[in-house]
């Protein structure tokens, strides 16, 4: 079932084409590592995910700053593990995190496939609220960057995803029109609400298939693209 009179894809980063978990993970044992810190790193992902989730959707939400999520989200995950660390500790880290988080470059299954697809007949773009400095580094380091026209960074805009203008701002930055626009992510509330805000299609990205979406085209691996573009 293609979708008809698309010429341009906005795709989000994290979690849709950059296995941001996998990477975080291996940056964590990096870092624990060199700061000597003798916490066991599964251990403290299994508490260190959700709470970074619900940091980000505090910052989208313009609840919190950056630098509160940046050093809330290690401090909370260190109580919850039982772990005392100081504030200048957890501050180190939480840069050393951002240093080392682009040294990792890991995929998505099919993604070079479907970008090498896709781009013969499509102009591509990236949506993200990642920082600035490091969203950058991982189109490049991944070897991504090439497929892309335009970046727009919620840090550009002023504004994170869900929120209109930064679909709107993008849309200008790649001159093309929202009726012809589809947008591809994995956050049902910041990608795929957020695009339908501003009468974007969309395709939701739903890696471990687990999440209703009210009639809305979904896939679980980015081959399945293939079936609508």
């Amino acid at each position: 079932m293609k979708v008809n009179g698309i010429t341009d894809i906005f795709f989000d980063l994290d979690h849709t084409l950059w296995d941001f978990d996998r990477n975080s993970a291996l940056t964590f044992a990096k870092i624990f590592e060199l700061n000597k810190i003798d916490v066991e790193v599964n251990d403290f992902l299994f508490h260190y995910e959700p709470i970074n989730l619900n940091y980000w959707k505090l910052y989208r939400e313009e609840k919190i700053d950056k630098q509160s999520l940046r050093f809330g989200r290690l401090n909370d995950a260190f109580l919850a593990v039982g772990e005392k660390v100081s504030k200048d500790l957890i501050y180190k880290l939480a840069d050393d995190y951002i240093t080392y988080l682009t040294t990792h470059n890991y995929l998505f299954e099919n993604t070079l496939e479907v970008l090498n697809y896709l781009t013969t007949n499509y102009i591509l773009h990236i949506i993200t609220n990642g920082f600035e400095e490091v969203q950058q580094k991982k189109l490049i380091r991944s070897n991504i960057d090439k497929y892309f026209k335009t970046v727009t960074n919620s840090e550009m805009v002023g504004v994170k995803k869900p929120n209109p203008k930064i679909f709107n701002y993008a849309l200008n930055m790649a001159e093309t029109k929202v009726e012809n626009s589809i947008m591809i992510g994995d956050s049902y509330e910041a990608d795929i609400l957020g695009a339908q805000n501003v009468g974007m299609d969309v395709i939701f990205f739903d890696a471990t298939n687990t999440v209703a979406t009210n009639g809305v085209k979904k896939i679980n691996n980015l081959i399945q693209l293939k079936k609508y573009l």
